[in-house]
């Protein structure tokens, strides 16, 4: 069943925020396992949320870190390898222990749940441990239409259209010289006010922003 506002299509199985199993499990990992070992070090307990298929959860397992990997779809859990892994929905996540890192990639943070998000992250982050939080760039919203080489395909950022409730809705599509996908979510900008707020919300600080665009952050708990 699809999440409020959010669908996909294509080949394969579609999780129930609209991303296709299939799809994510062509994309390649990027810069994200070296910006995360900067910033909190292996070796460390992780819980990854949001985990999809797996891109970033095997090269963090090779740097030396202990994955919990978190995801609602089945079919994503299926194709992860290496970790251990747990079937929830973020919000949802009942689980004993903490963990020294929390981890909430894919621009989460941006969506309706984050509230309830950032507080399953709060939850499950040891006293002295961190959050690392992927956050929108500059220019996300704005700078539509838009595409970026992705392996052998194209990902399209095709409208982003404002609602009233201050969420937009976008739409997306992904090119591949064999299959075609597209999605559909609900994304709202943060200024960094507003973002800071919400952590603070949910028993949260921001100790740093790792990267020098802010797209990456490092929280840790209010004690």
């Amino acid at each position: 069943m699809n999440r409020a506002g959010y669908s996909g299509s294509g080949p394969g199985p579609i999780a129930p925020d609209g991303c296709a199993v299939d799809l994510y499990s062509r994309l390649p990992v990027g810069d994200e396992p070296e910006i995360i070992a900067t910033a909190v070090p292996p070796p460390a307990s992780l819980l990854e949320l949001g985990c999809g298929t797996g891109r970033v959860t095997r090269s963090l397992i090779k740097l030396g870190y202990a994955v919990t990997a978190v995801d609602e779809s089945a079919e994503m859990l299926a194709r992860v390898g290496g970790a251990r892994t747990v079937r929830s929905a973020i919000e949802d996540l009942t689980m004993p222990g903490t963990f020294d890192v929390v981890m909430l990639a894919s621009f989460l943070v941006h969506g309706p749940a984050a509230p309830a998000l950032l507080q399953t992250c709060r939850r499950y982050v040891d006293f002295d441990g961190h959050v690392l939080i992927q956050r929108e760039g500059a220019g996300w919203h704005t700078q539509v239409p838009r595409e970026r080489q992705v392996a052998n395909g194209v990902a399209r950022v095709l409208s982003d259209t404002e609602g009233a409730d201050g969420f937009h809705t976008v739409h997306v599509e992904y090119e591949f010289p064999d299959a075609h996908w597209t999605q559909k979510f609900r994304a709202r900008p943060l200024t960094v006010e507003q973002f800071e707020a919400l952590l603070h919300d949910a028993g949260l600080f921001v100790e740093r922003y790792v990267t020098p665009d802010g797209t990456w952050v490092l929280a840790a708990p209010i004690v």
